[in-house]
């Protein structure tokens, strides 16, 4: 466990030498958006019988914690093609495990930063008044530790640093926009409808939603979601031994 401590302090660490910086680059797309499609736009349209900005906020939260969560795979490239930082790992007594869960955790940890943000940004520019319980944020958790995982994985398994563009260009780009993010996925094409539905977002966007608004969700979401976060988090176990290798 000290490794583990040691890999997520490091991050931390890196992290508060920019938080300024991480703060104003986290704040850019949820203010837009919020003052653009929420505000703006959808200022006199409602959705599921709410305001469009209330069914806005819980779908941003679901896309933002995955972007964010994702995005720890750009870090861990530069530092293990340019900067030699996972060489450094390599050579010290430090299981992969280890290693996973010190940069899975500060994955989500960037996550929930952006979601605070939001929630923010929701209740003081919109008024919004949604209910982020306990349960709200564990789902939260659940999906960035997902895709955090995910971007590991990915970071693992690339070549070089510009093909993570790929992955982002054709899998979580797509999945930000059609995971319910700022439509419901019942208004989706019923060819591709059930495709979106299974995809880990959707379930996290539809989740937080039913819980937000105060309405009854399926428990057994959460536990596939567990279920997912497991295997991805082997996975990118995995991709740590094999990259060692």
């Amino acid at each position: 466990m000290k490794g583990f401590l040691a890999v997520y302090l490091r991050e931390l660490f890196l992290l508060q030498k920019r938080f300024i910086k991480v703060l104003l680059s986290f704040s850019v797309n949820p203010f837009l958006y919020i003052l653009a499609f929420g505000i703006g736009l959808g200022k006199h349209i409602n959705i599921m019988g709410r305001s469009y900005l209330e069914f806005l906020i819980p779908g941003l939260i679901a896309a933002s914690s995955m972007l964010q969560a994702f995005a720890i795979n750009v870090e861990i490239n530069v530092a293990r093609f340019y900067l030699k930082v996972f060489e450094e790992f390599q050579s010290a007594p430090l299981s992969p495990l280890s290693y996973a869960l010190g940069e899975i955790l500060s994955g989500v940890t960037r996550a929930f930063i952006s979601v605070f943000i939001i929630m923010a940004f929701g209740y003081y520019l919109g008024g919004v008044k949604l209910n982020f319980s306990a349960i709200f944020f564990l789902v939260v958790f659940l999906n960035a530790f997902i895709f955090a995982s995910l971007g590991l994985a990915s970071a693992m398994s690339i070549k070089s640093h510009a093909d993570q563009t790929l992955i982002t260009n054709f899998i979580i780009t797509p999945m930000m926009f059609l995971g319910g993010t700022f439509f419901p996925v019942e208004n989706l094409p019923p060819l591709i409808q059930p495709l979106i539905e299974i995809l880990p977002l959707t379930l996290v966007s539809k989740t937080l939603r039913a819980i937000a608004f105060g309405e009854e969700f399926h428990y057994h979401n959460i536990l596939i979601l567990a279920i997912i976060g497991i295997i991805c988090f082997s996975f990118a176990v995995i991709t740590i031994k094999r990259a060692k290798d």
